[in-house]
């Protein structure tokens, strides 16, 4: 019997709503279906700090550097002794994170090819795919209406420019590598309930199903 939790990614642009969606999840899942563990990237880690510096503009250094530190922060996101993920999903303890490498392709790309991109990320993925990726899509449009409406300041990626390209390579990544990982595209400029209603059922029948042997738990 496979008691091991199940991992859920949401993705996103900027201002998608991934954050608030996936927060929703989490706790439906706890109330109603069993326990679960709500997690994001950058982490709150060290590494995610000086992530975190980066993208407020403290810190300044190149594209390679950032998506270096991104991978670094993900492993040790999954391996951390105290608060990895795996430990989670090795307890029978679900996990909701905001982000996953999905991110990775969508906002180091082009100054890191796709395939490159991927590559480093295999070490992640060796480790744990997700049962399910939720990427929640919305214009670019949309995306920047919710963000000047939320937002006092704009991090590193959230220009028009940026934003654009990374919806581009999200759908690009999504076409090439979105079957292994179980994504599912969900149209995100609907109200919060109709989003959440559909999500909420692909996770209830994610549930009702066995894992698959895509996924891999490693310690």
């Amino acid at each position: 019997m496979n008691n091991k939790g199940k991992f859920i990614v949401f993705e996103g642009i900027d201002g998608s709503g991934k954050s608030t969606i996936s927060k929703m999840l989490h706790e439906k899942i706890n109330n109603e279906i069993t326990k679960s563990y709500y997690t994001f990237e950058p982490t709150d880690s060290p590494i995610g700090s000086v992530i975190r510096n980066i993208l407020n503009r403290r810190i300044k250094t190149d594209e390679k550097t950032i998506a270096s530190l991104f991978l670094a922060d993900r492993l040790d996101h999954l391996q951390n002794e105290s608060n990895g993920i795996l430990n989670f999903l090795n307890d029978g303890i679900n996990v909701v994170s905001d982000r996953y490498y999905y991110s990775s392709y969508a906002y180091h790309v082009p100054h890191i090819p796709l395939d490159k991109v991927i590559e480093m990320n295999t070490l992640c993925a060796e480790l744990l795919r997700p049962d399910i990726v939720f990427y929640l899509d919305v214009p670019v449009s949309e995306s920047l209406k919710r963000i000047s409406k939320n937002r006092n300041f704009n991090d590193f990626y959230e220009t028009e420019f940026k934003i654009t390209q990374a919806r581009e390579n999200y759908l690009r990544a999504i076409e090439k590598e979105g079957k292994k990982d179980n994504v599912i595209i969900i149209n995100a400029n609907n109200d919060i309930e109709a989003i959440f209603n559909e999500i909420w059922n692909h996770t209830l029948d994610l549930f009702k199903k066995k894992s698959t042997a895509n996924n891999v738990y490693k310690k």
